[in-house]
């Protein structure tokens, strides 16, 4: 008690103390807290919040600019994969250009690989920086990216149509697809965090669903 008297951290270290299997912890942005990059030193603790705020906001902008880098590159090579085509000599000797890849696989399965990584790979961070136990970040970017793909992707398709127009949907059968999936995804989900294996993700369970992906 005295050391949570006189030190203001200290609540917050016993508070969170069990959030870890036991192991203490503060937040990062108080003394005594570590992310993976930031703060740099422990030092940075006895800076003005304002100065802290300019400083960790320039880191922010240049790994938001380096993630941007990876992921620009990352999605070109899956275009430059997706747009292979081969020709073929057909029955009556003319050649005949198809895609090598599926265009329902390559939608569901690489593009949006490609467009995930960002998050899945944040996720993945989290867990090794936390011993294996999911934090409020990675679930949150997941989740966030579900929300705004449905909702805000989805409102701008819809507000860019001119007044009067109409769209139809041309790959119905990606479409189906995506609904389909979505619903079993979500659904599997659901059932391992709380029927299954509760608040746990065994190996098997995380093997199950790498393979669901093509």
């Amino acid at each position: 008690e005295a050391l949570g008297g006189a030190v203001p951290w200290a609540a917050e270290l016993r508070s969170e103390g069990a959030g870890m299997g036991g192991t203490a912890s503060v937040r990062i942005c108080e003394r005594g807290g570590r992310g993976l990059v930031l703060p740099f030193t422990d030092a940075e603790a006895d800076l003005p919040d304002e100065a802290r705020a300019v400083i960790y906001a320039l880191c922010m902008i240049y790994f938001f600019l380096g993630v941007s880098i990876i992921a620009d590159t990352f999605m070109s090579a899956i275009e430059a994969i997706t747009s292979r085509r081969r020709q073929t000599t057909n029955e009556l000797g003319t050649m005949e250009t198809a895609s090598v890849w599926n265009d329902t696989v390559a939608n569901l399965s690489l593009l949006a690989l490609g467009s995930s990584a960002p998050e899945i790979f944040l996720s993945f961070l989290e867990l090794l920086k936390r011993d294996m136990h999911a934090g409020d970040l990675g679930s949150a970017t997941i989740v966030g990216s579900g929300a705004f793909n449905l909702l805000v992707i989805i409102a701008v398709c819809i507000l860019s149509i001119p007044s009067g127009e109409g769209r139809q949907i041309k790959e119905l059968p990606v479409f189906y697809v995506t609904a389909a999936f979505s619903l079993l995804a979500y659904g599997w989900v659901v059932a391992v965090l709380t029927m299954i294996s509760p608040n746990v993700v065994e190996v098997w369970e995380a093997l199950v669903t790498f393979l669901l992906l093509p």
